[in-house]
């Protein structure tokens, strides 16, 4: 992919999370970028194209942050902790929530990367409680198909319906401990507690 392309999808992606997929127009990716608009239409057809370009980008920058922090030696709390904090970091600058806004104004685009990324997500949960179930952090009679369907419905839930980005980080961590408190041992719940001392600790 050529150089010129890659900062076009760069900065649009930038701007539509920040600004909002539906309110940025081409025109405006033009101008902050201070070329012509004809030349972004020599990459890009439309908006719906940049905006699927963009959203194969922040895929992949997600895919990357939750692999780079299950290689690292954190227990299973822990780690979920670790990867909420570093979601946080991404969509800090971000106003509106990025699900809401696709699956609201462009919905066959969301739709399109929700079906890419669902076995994603639920392979990644259904590790995790794999992996705290061997630490000693979860119960070893839980359903764990059913543990992760549940955990995958409620934070997908949030991101779809929640407008503010912000909003939806704090109740994803509500979901977290509540997901963590329904399957913890009292070992996990000792380690639960001290996560989110760490947490409030962190935020202040």
């Amino acid at each position: 992919m050529c150089e010129i392309k890659n900062k076009i999808i760069a900065k649009s992606t930038e701007m539509f999370l920040k600004l909002g997929f539906k309110s940025v127009t081409m025109d405006d990716i033009a101008t902050e970028m201070s070329m012509s608009k004809k030349t972004i239409y020599k990459y890009f057809s439309n908006k719906e194209v940049l905006i699927e370009e963009g959203t194969q980008v922040v895929k992949k920058k997600i895919r990357d942050l939750m692999s780079a922090v299950t290689q690292q030696n954190f227990n299973a709390i822990e780690e979920n902790y670790e990867m909420r904090k570093k979601f946080k970091e991404i969509f800090q600058a971000v106003d509106h929530s990025p699900a809401f806004q696709l699956k609201k104004h462009y919905p066959e685009i969301y739709k399109k990367m929700m079906d890419d990324e669902i076995k994603t997500y639920r392979t990644a949960f259904s590790q995790n409680v794999l992996k705290g179930i061997k630490e000693g952090f979860y119960r070893t009679n839980i359903d764990i198909e059913t543990v992760v369907e549940f955990y995958y419905v409620i934070l997908f839930h949030i991101n779809e319906n929640t407008f503010l980005e912000r909003e939806a980080t704090v109740l994803e961590l509500k979901a977290l401990e509540y997901h963590t408190r329904a399957i913890a041992t009292e070992k996990g719940i000792q380690e639960l507690e001290k996560q989110i001392n760490n947490n409030i600790k962190n935020e202040k």
